[in-house]
């Protein structure tokens, strides 16, 4: 895979408060650059949700009501993240849940495309009985010494996924065939079908 024939790529990740919708809480976009993870120009972000984080949210990610009193709201910070994110391609995974929060708090944002990890595992490693991060990490183990924070925060996540989507990609030879099996249906960056030649 020829990196350099990548489009502007932004790994994404965020966490929630738990409530349902979610408010945000952290959010990270990790920009992939000459085949790697740019940290020097990451963005990362943590948000003072206007409800309360729930006791099961926060023992996942450890990010409680008290950790996050002084942090800014979303109101303070969107534009901010706005800029951040573009309309590069983004890539996450199980992708649809985080591009759904992030288009529901930025309505306005609309990426090139979205990539996703969990789908594009699926299609290279078929038989692999899970497809989860934490086993994809187990199977494919990227180095992470460099990963900020912990598993289950954002930064620790979107890390990862970097290094999980170079990984994967290498069983592509080019961009096209990357995101013909990494974009789910429905989301922007969907390849057009090609179509049939007629008499006309």
């Amino acid at each position: 895979m020829n990196f350099a024939t990548w489009p502007a790529l932004l790994i994404v990740d965020v966490e929630g408060n738990g409530t349902n919708p979610p408010d945000l809480v952290e959010v990270a976009a990790l920009p992939v650059r000459d085949g790697g993870p740019d940290t020097s120009t990451a963005g990362a972000w943590l948000i003072r949700p206007p409800r309360p984080v729930t006791p099961r949210a926060a023992s996942l990610h450890g990010l409680t009501n008290g950790a996050l009193a002084k942090s800014p709201t979303w109101e303070e910070i969107a534009d901010q993240v706005h800029k951040c994110l573009g309309e590069a391609w983004i890539c996450a995974h199980n992708a649809h849940t985080d591009y759904r929060v992030l288009k529901a708090h930025l309505p306005t944002w609309q990426p090139t495309g979205v990539l996703d990890t969990l789908r594009l595992s699926r299609a290279t490693y078929k038989d692999l009985p899970r497809h989860s991060l934490d086993a994809l990490i187990g199977h494919i183990q990227p180095d992470l010494t460099a990963a900020p924070a912990q598993r289950h925060r954002a930064t620790y996540d979107a890390y990862a996924t970097a290094q999980l989507l170079l990984a994967m990609a290498d069983h592509y030879a080019t961009w096209d065939q990357l995101i013909a099996a990494a974009v789910p249906p429905g989301l922007p960056g969907v390849p057009e079908p090609e179509k049939e030649p007629t008499l006309w």
